[in-house]
């Protein structure tokens, strides 16, 4: 079976769709191949590395990417969702062939402020948030056989 390809955008590709790129190829490697890119990209946040780690998954040597380079290459993608506000996914190119868009929202951890304990702890919560919608992504299209 041909795997599906799903790319995650987010503003900065250092945060959101990185969570959800690393969460889907996880779980849902036997169907999917996940990647992600950004409007703009910029340098992966530290918190989400390490809230990563925390939940087994190691993105440290991740590289950010810019989801018009992928756009110029031609890629194709099965679906792209955005991870970020609704007014920054509006910015996101149309890929060409049968891609389905679907966005979803999350709190951006660049923006989160306190204590590194405080920003870590919001960082977890946006980290829990990705992990269930991308659990439910994969349950959703396997139970609709959607993708298959």
């Amino acid at each position: 079976m041909e795997k599906h390809k799903i790319l995650f955008v987010c503003v900065h590709n250092s945060a959101r769709s990185q969570m959800a790129e690393a969460f889907l190829n996880e779980l849902g490697a036997d169907a999917f191949i996940a990647e992600s890119a950004g409007l703009e990209p910029g340098t992966l946040n530290p918190y989400v590395v390490e809230a990563m780690a925390e939940a087994g998954i190691d993105i440290s040597g991740k590289q950010t990417k810019a989801v018009f380079d992928l756009f110029r290459q031609g890629k194709p993608f099965n679906a792209v969702i955005t991870v970020c506000d609704a007014a920054s996914a509006e910015r996101c190119p149309v890929f060409p062939g049968m891609t389905k868009r679907i966005a979803w929202s999350f709190p951006d951890p660049s923006g989160f402020k306190g204590t590194k304990e405080e920003i870590l702890a919001q960082t977890r919560e946006v980290r829990d948030e990705i992990k269930k919608k991308v659990t439910d992504f994969i349950g959703e299209a396997k139970v609709l056989k959607f993708w298959m």
